[in-house]
């Protein structure tokens, strides 16, 4: 059994068609019908029920893909680690969170993988919850970094930090030179939020405590996807805005303050997703990198929440 044949097997499962699988090996479609002919000889197997019309997996065929992927993943893998062997070899680790919730002490870690690992090279990547899930599972990313709950089944989850939401109020605003406020005394009539699909949970944690509040306010969505653009129509006078605390730490902007709720319970919890048989140095070294510079008090916060 040869690597191309499962390749070409693979490639006929997943299109279920013999001329797209060859357009997409870039191969003449006679090639892809011998090279599967030459693989059920081999296994003694019929691979695929196949009439002029449709294509479909037997059982057998259906048992082998998913190992057939398994074994080509695997080489892939093996092929990488030939190419990027040696003294002066780059790994490459591809990170994706969402934009409004990144842990504060993210930049440490990657400063700590520096020094652990100098040789991984970070590629950051930004996009909605569920998207950036579906790319570690797709193998488009290595990690995620993302607000539970999220559906993660078939991940490794490790949680990472927590945050409480902030208000963000114009200069002008008569509260912004108070320590902290409640919610029900700002009473916003217009709310500036971003799109729900860039981080359900936490979107939902906030229109869950207005309702708590007991305030109705006009839910104002940005058009893109940014959290400079919620901090912009802040500053125009759209509205007011609440945000993970993260964002205080790392976006400033004139026109703006950050004012702290009051009893805020943790609307954040925040974790880091990788595949469970990933056998990446990096990934992993990236993982224990944030794990190590959990705050201590966060540390116990989101054990005793698990």
């Amino acid at each position: 059994m040869e690597l191309r044949h499962l390749r070409y097997f693979v490639a006929v499962a997943e299109e279920l068609h013999f001329r797209r699988a060859a357009e997409r090996l870039y191969v003449a479609q006679p090639a892809v019908s011998e090279q599967v002919r030459k693989l059920e000889q081999e296994l003694g197997v019929r691979l695929f029920d196949r009439n002029q019309r449709s294509v479909s997996l037997t059982v057998a065929g259906a048992a082998l893909l998913e190992e057939a992927r398994h074994v080509l993943r695997h080489a892939e893998a093996a092929r990488e680690a030939a190419r990027t062997a040696g003294e002066h070899a780059t790994m490459s680790l591809r990170i994706g969170y969402v934009v409004d919730s990144l842990p504060i002490r993210l930049p440490h870690a990657l400063r700590h993988l520096s020094s652990a690992a100098p040789n991984v090279r970070v590629d950051l990547k930004t996009g909605p919850a569920l998207r950036l899930v579906e790319d570690v599972r797709a193998h488009r990313l290595d990690a995620a970094i993302v607000a539970l709950p999220v559906s993660a089944v078939g991940l490794r989850t490790v949680l990472v930090d927590e945050q409480r939401p902030v208000a963000v109020l114009a200069s002008t605003h008569p509260s912004v030179g108070e320590p902290s406020i409640d919610l029900e005394r700002l009473a916003p009539k217009r709310l500036v939020m971003l799109p729900r699909d860039v981080n359900p949970p936490f979107h939902d944690a906030v229109v869950a405590r207005c309702h708590d509040a007991g305030v109705s306010p006009t839910f104002v969505t940005v058009s893109e996807a940014q959290v400079e653009h919620v901090l912009l129509a802040v500053a125009a006078g759209e509205g007011i805005a609440v945000v993970p605390e993260s964002v205080s730490e790392r976006s400033t902007m004139p026109g703006v303050r950050y004012v702290p709720l009051n009893d805020a319970e943790p609307a954040v919890r925040t974790a880091v997703l990788t595949r469970p048989d990933t056998d990446s140095i990096a990934t992993d070294a990236f993982v224990r990198a944030l794990w190590q510079v959990r705050p201590r008090a966060a540390e116990r916060r989101v054990a005793a929440a698990a």
